[in-house]
């Protein structure tokens, strides 16, 4: 089941180190299947308030988005990121291909339901 990397970064000033994490970063996670699926791109807020940017990278499967983010390669340059942007990132499970959202349905009403 797929896994994704999800960043919501606040708006930074342009810094050397940010740079260099952006152009080492793939290396990164490319040995555990990862590759981006969003990045540099606009963004439109619908609801709420989203400022920043956001950052997606998708993985085989949670155990190699866990296995990235814990490699000596990704902790030597997060430094290079963390420093000098903030925000919010997250690590989460994706659904598989035969997903039926009904069932999730399903196991809240039951959750729900008064003891008999």
């Amino acid at each position: 089941m797929p896994a994704y990397v999800i960043a919501h970064l606040r708006e930074a000033a342009p810094h050397p180190e940010i740079a260099e994490y952006i152009e080492r970063l793939p290396t990164t996670f490319e040995p555990y299947g990862g590759r981006y699926l969003v990045h540099a791109t606009q963004h439109e807020v619908k609801e709420g308030d989203w400022p920043g940017h956001v950052v997606m990278i998708g993985f085989p499967g949670i155990a190699e988005a866990r296995a990235w983010w814990d490699s000596p390669a990704y902790r030597e340059i997060a430094p290079l990121r963390s420093r000098h942007i903030e925000g919010d990132i997250i690590m989460v499970d994706g659904v598989p291909e035969n997903y039926v959202p009904t069932a999730a349905v399903t196991a809240m009403r039951e959750a729900a339901a008064p003891p008999a």
